[in-house]
């Protein structure tokens, strides 16, 4: 993201320079057209990383419920096995 932010910089530095030095009207639309392909670029990225953040914390979640169901069979295991056996005679 970073390097986004600084080719993003770098292109308003590039308009600002042109503004002030007229340099063309072809590099007025080159540089509108790279500022629509970073930022296309910057809300992809942050799209998969805001999908992957998701799919992370599930997955923590899911181990966590994991982890209790495991402590819950131990515990009934436990239950049983101190259970005295009754016999009839």
């Amino acid at each position: 993201m970073f390097i986004w932010g600084l080719v993003l910089f770098g292109l308003g530095i590039a308009a600002f320079l042109d503004t002030q030095f007229n340099f063309g009207n072809i590099f007025r639309t080159a540089n509108s057209f790279m500022f629509m392909l970073v930022s296309l670029g910057i809300m992809i990225r942050t799209r998969s990383l805001k999908k992957l953040g998701f799919r992370e914390q599930l997955i923590v979640h899911n181990d966590e419920l994991k982890e209790k169901v495991m402590e819950l069979r131990n515990d009934q295991t436990q239950d049983e096995k101190a259970k005295p056996v009754k016999t009839t005679v």
